[in-house]
């Protein structure tokens, strides 16, 4: 009834110049205007990728600039930008800064060629084989459990305070991320697919070439990613005890005399660094896995 007497009194909805009657307003306002869905939209320009991804270290570098121009930061505790490239052509001039680049590479080298080749086949061992995964997996996951620098006393007793010790260090620190990411993406292989290879014919070789090992390349890509950062993050310390040269060597001479600009030059190398090594990841995904798609993210 109520409702009854509501609609008796509401006004008549108003008339159009036709005569007849017009929604209200309010009923109007929810409807989509069809003449905006088919106007043209504005063209942007797009920008390379490349550029993109440099958009947010710039902005980082020119707020990190004017917080030393205002005053904000003293250059005694953060030097400024300006500061560290004119650190940066001073070490490049006399050759300096060249040499500690090379020690530093060629130490990250030898230790990541040791450490994936021991990562990687280890997990091959325990992935693909049963007796191997009840004989290795547990080990691996204790030792993985261990400091990597807290090991550098033991290391140094083991070594001696030459090279060994750094190369060791880097070694064991980038074995383990190969290890578990290789060994998880082989048990991670699809059973189906497995049994849809022994369908076609394929014996346990065809099985693990064809098969398993495509498979467990997306993991291994993952663990080499992580195993060249933990490279750098190794070296920065190992290169500040005993060392008479390299990137933190010399990080650590500048830390005597507050030389701030050298150890942010220092900071900056080592991030380039891995910049450059997380790019050759991302080069070697595209190389090898052309075969597959995923989701590259929304507009």
């Amino acid at each position: 009834m109520p409702d009854t007497v509501a609609r008796a009194v509401a006004p008549p909805s108003p008339a159009g110049a036709d005569g007849a009657a017009r929604p209200p307003e309010d009923a109007l306002a929810g409807l989509v205007d069809a003449t905006a869905l088919n106007a043209p939209r504005r063209s942007r320009v797009p920008l390379p990728r490349p550029v993109r991804r440099l958009a947010g270290p710039l902005m980082m570098v020119v707020g990190w600039q004017a917080l030393g121009t205002f005053g904000i930061v003293g250059e005694r505790v953060l030097a400024t930008p300006g500061s560290v490239l004119s650190a940066g052509w001073e070490l490049t001039r006399t050759g300096e800064l060249a040499d500690h680049l090379l020690a530093s590479l060629a130490r990250v080298a030898s230790g990541l060629a040791l450490g994936v080749t021991a990562g990687l086949v280890i997990a091959l061992t325990a992935g693909l084989f049963r007796l191997g995964d009840e004989l290795l997996d547990s080990t691996m996951q204790v030792l993985r459990a261990l400091p990597v620098l807290g090991l550098l006393p033991l290391v140094i007793i083991w070594f001696g305070v030459g090279e060994a010790p750094k190369v060791a260090l880097v070694a064991f620190g980038t074995a383990f991320p190969v290890y578990v990411n290789t060994y998880a993406a082989i048990r991670g292989v699809d059973n189906r697919l497995v049994e849809s290879g022994r369908t076609v014919g394929l014996g346990r070789l065809g099985l693990v070439r064809h098969v398993i090992l495509p498979g467990a390349v997306p993991g291994f890509l993952v663990g080499l990613r992580f195993a060249l950062t933990g490279a750098w993050l190794i070296m920065i310390v190992a290169e500040q005890l005993n060392a008479t040269n390299g990137i933190g060597y010399l990080m650590n001479q500048a830390q005597s005399w507050y030389r701030t600009d050298i150890i942010v030059l220092g900071l900056l190398i080592y991030g380039v660094l891995g910049l450059a090594a997380d790019g050759f990841v991302r080069l070697l995904e595209r190389r090898l896995l052309g075969w597959r798609r995923g989701f590259e993210g929304g507009a």
